[in-house]
Protein backbone atom coordinates (compact mmCIF):
# COMPACT_ATOMS: atom_id res chain seq x y z
CA UNK A 1 0.00 0.00 0.00
CA UNK A 2 1.00 3.92 -1.09
CA UNK A 3 1.39 4.72 3.07
CA UNK A 4 1.98 8.14 2.01
CA UNK A 5 -0.45 8.73 -0.04
CA UNK A 6 -2.89 7.21 2.37
CA UNK A 7 -1.46 9.46 5.28
CA UNK A 8 -2.12 12.52 2.63
CA UNK A 9 -5.36 11.41 1.99
CA UNK A 10 -6.86 10.88 5.40
CA UNK A 11 -5.31 14.66 6.27
CA UNK A 12 -7.58 15.91 3.65
CA UNK A 13 -10.28 14.22 4.91
CA UNK A 14 -10.05 15.47 8.44
CA UNK A 15 -9.33 19.16 6.75
CA UNK A 16 -12.52 18.67 4.88
CA UNK A 17 -14.59 17.34 7.38
CA UNK A 18 -13.44 19.96 9.82
CA UNK A 19 -12.22 23.03 7.87
CA UNK A 20 -15.30 22.47 4.94
CA UNK A 21 -13.40 23.94 1.76
CA UNK A 22 -15.28 22.41 -1.13
CA UNK A 23 -11.92 22.81 -2.90
CA UNK A 24 -10.52 19.64 -0.79
CA UNK A 25 -12.65 17.59 -2.25
CA UNK A 26 -11.27 17.22 -5.26
CA UNK A 27 -7.81 17.15 -3.30
CA UNK A 28 -9.39 14.25 -1.67
CA UNK A 29 -10.59 12.02 -5.08
CA UNK A 30 -7.44 12.92 -6.27
CA UNK A 31 -5.23 11.05 -3.59
CA UNK A 32 -7.91 8.36 -3.56
CA UNK A 33 -8.33 7.47 -7.59
CA UNK A 34 -4.44 6.82 -7.19
CA UNK A 35 -5.39 3.86 -4.78
CA UNK A 36 -8.35 2.99 -5.67
CA UNK A 37 -9.56 3.89 -9.43
CA UNK A 38 -12.15 6.65 -10.21
CA UNK A 39 -15.29 4.74 -10.71
CA UNK A 40 -14.90 3.84 -6.80
CA UNK A 41 -13.44 7.47 -6.21
CA UNK A 42 -16.44 9.03 -7.50
CA UNK A 43 -18.96 6.54 -5.78
CA UNK A 44 -16.65 7.40 -2.53
CA UNK A 45 -17.63 11.15 -2.51
CA UNK A 46 -20.95 10.50 -3.39
CA UNK A 47 -21.17 9.07 0.10
CA UNK A 48 -18.93 11.59 1.48
CA UNK A 49 -21.73 14.03 2.80
CA UNK A 50 -22.55 11.19 5.00
CA UNK A 51 -19.61 10.38 6.49
CA UNK A 52 -18.93 14.19 7.35
CA UNK A 53 -22.36 14.32 9.29
CA UNK A 54 -21.49 10.93 11.48
CA UNK A 55 -18.19 12.56 12.01
CA UNK A 56 -19.73 15.44 13.19
CA UNK A 57 -22.30 13.40 15.63
CA UNK A 58 -19.50 11.63 17.39
CA UNK A 59 -17.73 15.12 18.60
CA UNK A 60 -21.08 16.17 19.62
CA UNK A 61 -21.62 13.25 21.87
CA UNK A 62 -17.63 13.65 23.47
CA UNK A 63 -18.86 17.29 24.04
CA UNK A 64 -22.42 16.59 25.61
CA UNK A 65 -20.92 13.69 27.11
CA UNK A 66 -17.40 15.21 28.95
CA UNK A 67 -17.43 18.27 31.51
CA UNK A 68 -14.01 18.28 30.71
CA UNK A 69 -14.46 19.41 27.10
CA UNK A 70 -14.17 23.47 26.72
CA UNK A 71 -15.41 23.28 23.11
CA UNK A 72 -16.06 21.65 19.86
CA UNK A 73 -12.73 22.90 18.67
CA UNK A 74 -10.64 21.21 21.87
CA UNK A 75 -12.60 18.35 21.23
CA UNK A 76 -11.61 17.86 17.05
CA UNK A 77 -7.98 18.63 18.12
CA UNK A 78 -7.31 16.77 21.26
CA UNK A 79 -9.39 13.98 21.54
CA UNK A 80 -8.22 10.84 20.10
CA UNK A 81 -11.73 9.68 19.99
CA UNK A 82 -12.11 11.94 17.35
CA UNK A 83 -9.33 10.63 15.44
CA UNK A 84 -10.11 7.29 15.49
CA UNK A 85 -14.02 8.18 14.64
CA UNK A 86 -12.46 10.01 11.50
CA UNK A 87 -10.73 6.93 10.46
CA UNK A 88 -13.23 4.18 11.01
CA UNK A 89 -16.23 6.27 9.60
CA UNK A 90 -13.73 6.64 6.15
CA UNK A 91 -12.51 3.07 6.41
CA UNK A 92 -16.10 1.48 6.67
CA UNK A 93 -17.67 2.84 3.83
CA UNK A 94 -14.61 1.55 1.80
CA UNK A 95 -15.39 -1.33 3.33
CA UNK A 96 -19.35 -1.66 2.46
CA UNK A 97 -17.75 -0.84 -1.43
CA UNK A 98 -15.76 -3.99 -1.36
CA UNK A 99 -12.67 -2.64 -0.97
CA UNK A 100 -9.52 -4.65 -0.40
CA UNK A 101 -6.65 -3.59 1.99
CA UNK A 102 -7.37 -0.26 2.24
CA UNK A 103 -10.00 0.07 5.27
CA UNK A 104 -7.83 -1.84 7.30
CA UNK A 105 -5.01 -0.31 6.43
CA UNK A 106 -6.63 3.41 7.51
CA UNK A 107 -8.05 2.18 10.85
CA UNK A 108 -4.72 0.47 11.62
CA UNK A 109 -3.10 4.39 11.51
CA UNK A 110 -5.49 5.40 13.86
CA UNK A 111 -4.76 2.47 15.59
CA UNK A 112 -1.11 3.59 15.72
CA UNK A 113 -1.85 7.36 16.36
CA UNK A 114 -4.68 6.84 19.18
CA UNK A 115 -4.19 2.88 20.69
CA UNK A 116 -7.72 2.75 19.77
CA UNK A 117 -8.26 -0.14 17.73
CA UNK A 118 -11.50 -0.63 15.62
CA UNK A 119 -12.37 -2.65 13.38
CA UNK A 120 -13.67 -1.43 9.60
CA UNK A 121 -16.19 -4.17 9.52
CA UNK A 122 -18.16 -3.35 13.17
CA UNK A 123 -21.36 -0.96 12.87
CA UNK A 124 -21.29 1.69 14.32
CA UNK A 125 -24.74 4.29 15.38
CA UNK A 126 -24.59 8.04 15.19
CA UNK A 127 -23.46 10.14 17.86
CA UNK A 128 -20.69 7.58 18.96
CA UNK A 129 -19.12 8.85 22.37
CA UNK A 130 -14.87 7.73 23.33
CA UNK A 131 -13.44 9.14 26.70
CA UNK A 132 -9.66 9.04 26.65
CA UNK A 133 -10.09 5.67 24.39
CA UNK A 134 -6.60 4.34 24.99
CA UNK A 135 -7.01 0.24 24.70
CA UNK A 136 -10.25 0.32 23.47
CA UNK A 137 -11.06 -2.88 21.02
CA UNK A 138 -13.68 -3.08 18.48
CA UNK A 139 -14.05 -6.74 16.62
CA UNK A 140 -15.13 -7.25 13.09
CA UNK A 141 -18.66 -7.98 13.67
CA UNK A 142 -19.69 -5.89 16.10
CA UNK A 143 -22.73 -3.95 16.43
CA UNK A 144 -22.72 -0.88 18.72
CA UNK A 145 -26.47 1.02 18.29
CA UNK A 146 -26.88 5.07 18.63
CA UNK A 147 -25.64 6.89 21.67
CA UNK A 148 -23.02 4.77 22.76
CA UNK A 149 -20.26 5.55 24.97
CA UNK A 150 -17.26 3.51 25.84
CA UNK A 151 -14.40 4.94 28.38
CA UNK A 152 -10.63 3.48 27.84
CA UNK A 153 -9.23 -0.41 28.02
CA UNK A 154 -12.93 -1.54 26.30
CA UNK A 155 -12.96 -5.10 24.83
CA UNK A 156 -15.71 -5.73 22.56
CA UNK A 157 -14.28 -9.23 21.34
CA UNK A 158 -14.86 -12.63 20.61
CA UNK A 159 -15.72 -15.17 23.24
CA UNK A 160 -14.33 -18.31 20.67
CA UNK A 161 -14.08 -19.12 17.24
CA UNK A 162 -16.40 -21.40 14.54
CA UNK A 163 -13.97 -23.53 12.14
CA UNK A 164 -14.76 -25.22 8.79
CA UNK A 165 -14.01 -28.34 7.66
CA UNK A 166 -10.51 -27.33 6.80
CA UNK A 167 -9.92 -26.01 10.15
CA UNK A 168 -9.90 -22.69 9.30
CA UNK A 169 -11.67 -20.20 11.97
CA UNK A 170 -15.13 -18.62 10.12
CA UNK A 171 -15.95 -15.57 9.87
CA UNK A 172 -19.54 -15.31 11.46
CA UNK A 173 -21.00 -12.85 14.17
CA UNK A 174 -18.99 -13.64 17.01
CA UNK A 175 -18.78 -10.02 18.66
CA UNK A 176 -20.89 -8.28 21.28
CA UNK A 177 -24.26 -6.01 20.10
CA UNK A 178 -24.75 -2.98 21.93
CA UNK A 179 -27.85 -1.34 21.48
CA UNK A 180 -28.91 2.56 22.17
CA UNK A 181 -28.12 4.59 24.89
CA UNK A 182 -25.41 2.13 26.19
CA UNK A 183 -22.46 3.36 28.73
CA UNK A 184 -19.43 0.79 29.36
CA UNK A 185 -16.84 1.88 31.71
CA UNK A 186 -12.96 1.33 31.81
CA UNK A 187 -11.44 -1.94 31.60
CA UNK A 188 -14.51 -3.85 30.97
CA UNK A 189 -14.30 -7.03 28.48
CA UNK A 190 -17.80 -8.12 26.62
CA UNK A 191 -16.72 -11.14 24.65
CA UNK A 192 -18.97 -13.29 22.44
CA UNK A 193 -22.09 -12.64 20.06
CA UNK A 194 -24.06 -11.41 22.83
CA UNK A 195 -26.67 -8.35 23.42
CA UNK A 196 -26.83 -5.68 25.75
CA UNK A 197 -29.61 -4.17 26.30
CA UNK A 198 -30.90 -0.28 25.64
CA UNK A 199 -29.79 2.22 28.77
CA UNK A 200 -27.71 0.03 30.33
CA UNK A 201 -24.76 0.95 32.27
CA UNK A 202 -22.01 -1.20 32.87
CA UNK A 203 -18.99 -0.57 35.44
CA UNK A 204 -15.49 -1.18 34.86
CA UNK A 205 -13.46 -4.03 35.60
CA UNK A 206 -16.44 -6.50 34.47
CA UNK A 207 -15.49 -9.44 32.64
CA UNK A 208 -19.35 -10.22 30.75
CA UNK A 209 -20.38 -13.12 28.49
CA UNK A 210 -23.78 -13.12 28.95
CA UNK A 211 -26.97 -11.16 27.29
CA UNK A 212 -28.17 -8.00 29.27
CA UNK A 213 -31.62 -6.90 29.65
CA UNK A 214 -32.65 -3.29 28.85
CA UNK A 215 -31.90 -0.78 31.81
CA UNK A 216 -29.67 -3.02 33.63
CA UNK A 217 -26.80 -1.64 36.37
CA UNK A 218 -23.49 -4.18 35.56
CA UNK A 219 -20.80 -3.76 38.66
CA UNK A 220 -17.80 -6.37 38.70
CA UNK A 221 -20.18 -9.19 37.19
CA UNK A 222 -23.90 -8.42 39.30
CA UNK A 223 -26.47 -6.91 38.03
CA UNK A 224 -27.58 -4.39 40.05
CA UNK A 225 -30.97 -3.04 39.74
CA UNK A 226 -31.67 -0.33 42.47
CA UNK A 227 -28.84 1.45 43.36
CA UNK A 228 -28.00 3.81 40.06
CA UNK A 229 -24.08 4.71 38.94
CA UNK A 230 -23.54 8.63 39.93
CA UNK A 231 -20.46 10.77 40.01
CA UNK A 232 -18.67 8.52 38.22
CA UNK A 233 -19.49 5.70 40.72
CA UNK A 234 -19.31 2.99 37.77
CA UNK A 235 -16.08 3.41 37.54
Amino acid sequence: MHKKRIELFMETVRRLVFDGSPLLLSEAGVLLDGLIGKEKTDAFLEQFPEIKRLILTDVEAILNNDPAAADREEVIACYPGVTAMLHYRTAHCLYRMGIPVLPRFITELAHTQTGIDIHPAARIGEYFAIDHGTGIVIGATAVIGHHVMLYQGVTLGARNFRYDEKGHPMDVPRHPILEDNVTVYSNTSILGNVRIGHDTVIGGNVWLTHDVPPHSKIQQGRAIYVRSFEDGEGI
